[in-house]
């Protein structure tokens, strides 16, 4: 099923943009092992030739039909951003350089270099930043329990991608598959992996969550972030 709508989605970006596309290379968990059917997204890197009006009216038929089927919209980029624009997407770069095939047209991720100071500021400061929209989004829900669980269940995999960059900066050769990653961040920054763990069994479907289970579930995930938060700062 994979394997057909990611062939789809190919042929009819190459339908619509013909001479304009360049490579379309897919990336994630779907290449690292780590995709769960009817959870995990099908992550999809598009480069252009040049990305403006036109080119993104042209794709836009394809992406249409692909988004119909609950996917995330292609990441579109040209091949200038590609080879630029590192400095500001260092994380993203990062991660796609570390599980990608190419679906089709040129290898343009094998080249990407990213400076070591950008990775670190981004990283940073994205943990600050998502920690801080975990606090906001409870303070409005916590009086209801099923918002609760699924802001935790879907906000993992971004803290599973941060933590992972954590390592990198730590100096570790970091796993790519979720649970690996949490265990070994515990590992290199005294924290307990226990409210992770608890939370992808529970966004597999392996897991329910009691109401008594799910504020102190909360509490500990929240502090074992802040806690990471603060290490990174003091790298």
């Amino acid at each position: 099923m994979r394997e057909q709508l990611l062939d789809e989605l190919v042929q009819r970006l190459r339908d619509g943009l013909g001479g304009d596309l360049l490579s379309v290379v897919l990336y994630g968990s779907a290449v690292t092992g780590d995709f769960q059917e009817k959870v995990s997204d099908l992550n999809v890197l598009c480069v252009l030739k040049e990305v403006g009006p036109k080119q993104l009216e042209k794709a836009y038929p394809a992406v249409d039909r692909w988004m119909k089927k609950k996917q995330p919209a292609p990441v579109i980029l040209s091949l200038e951003e590609v080879e630029n624009a590192h400095d500001a997407f260092a994380i993203e770069f990062l991660d796609i350089r570390a599980a990608y095939r190419v679906l089709y047209g040129e290898d343009v991720v094998g080249a990407i270099s990213v400076e070591p100071s950008h990775h670190r500021h981004q990283v940073e400061h994205e943990l600050r930043s998502r920690l801080l929209r975990l606090r906001e989004r409870f303070l409005a829900i916590q009086k209801d329990r099923r918002q609760v669980i699924r802001l935790m269940t879907d906000s993992i995999p971004t803290f599973a991608t941060l933590f992972r960059h954590a390592l990198i900066l730590s100096g570790d050769e970091p796993p790519v598959k979720k649970r690996e990653i949490f265990l070994q961040s515990a590992a290199k920054f005294a924290i307990s992996p226990v409210p992770f763990e608890k939370l992808l069994e529970v966004r597999q479907g392996g897991r329910r969550l009691g109401d008594a289970e799910i504020r102190p579930l909360f509490e500990e995930y929240l502090s074992e972030i802040t806690r990471t938060a603060e290490h990174v700062d003091r790298l």
